[in-house]
């Protein structure tokens, strides 16, 4: 398998300002872009979104998880709208109204300002969640039949993606295929699970139909990160990865 973008998103996890502008450019020849969720944004706000941006040069996958009632969640996503982010995430389970504010919000700032819109992807099913974790919040469905159900809706409001578990890919793939696959609980063989439960491989994940792995540990706590991103890179056959010795 060869792949001719990379669909590597480093996961920055942290409230160091500092570490994550440099871990952003240390990685940045060798990721497709940095996902930024709620641990930097609460640390760091709009402004050190800006900063990686810059430091690095990449997309920003903005993992927000929005989940409120449809006008805050709307209001939400027109404030974060001028970061630029490329994709921005909020929560399927929040229900078709809040969704369809959250794209209604995107489609009015997008027609005010000339920026590009941000692709509205929605989580499905966590990837630190298995069938028990589904019970204990009073979901008695199958975790893959309620994966199809809030698949279904991100499809029916017009989102453009959806987070799921490499997993349940290649089935949600099969019935809507127009959607963004962004995959997390992405673990090489050279790295323990974590607190994921539902984990696979990276190239094992494009196989299954994932369009963006999302990997954080494996590259951020590696005595390396560069060398451990183009790793990664290699692993899944990336023809465009810069040379190194």
């Amino acid at each position: 398998m060869t792949q001719s973008k990379n669909p590597i998103f480093c996961a920055i996890d942290t409230t160091d300002i500092a570490l994550a502008t440099r871990m952003a450019a240390q990685v940045s020849d060798y990721v497709g872009g940095l996902k930024l969720g709620l641990e930097f944004f609460c640390a760091n706000g709009p402004e050190g979104v800006l900063e990686v941006s810059k430091a690095s040069g990449k997309d920003i996958f903005l993992d927000l998880k929005l989940f409120d009632i449809p006008n805050t969640v709307a209001a939400a996503v027109k404030a974060v709208m001028p970061l630029k982010p490329r994709y921005l995430t909020l929560h399927t389970s929040g229900g078709r109204d809040m969704m369809l504010a959250a794209r209604k919000a995107v489609d009015e700032v997008t027609s005010e300002i000339a920026i590009a819109p941000p692709k509205l992807i929605g989580v499905t099913v966590l990837t630190s969640f298995d069938q028990s974790d589904l019970t204990d919040v009073g979901v008695t469905t199958d975790l893959t039949d309620q994966a199809k159900r809030l698949t279904d809706l991100a499809a029916e409001v017009g989102l453009d993606g959806i987070v799921c578990s490499a997993h349940e890919a290649a089935i949600l793939r099969q019935e809507n295929g127009q959607l963004l696959r962004i995959v997390p609980g992405i673990r090489p063989p050279w790295h323990e699970a974590g607190d994921q439960k539902r984990i696979m491989g990276p190239k094992e994940a494009l196989e299954q139909g994932a369009d963006i792995l999302v990997i954080g540990r494996p590259i951020t706590h590696a005595a390396s990160p560069s060398d451990a991103a183009f790793r990664l890179a290699s692993d899944i056959g990336l023809s465009d990865t810069p040379y190194r010795a």
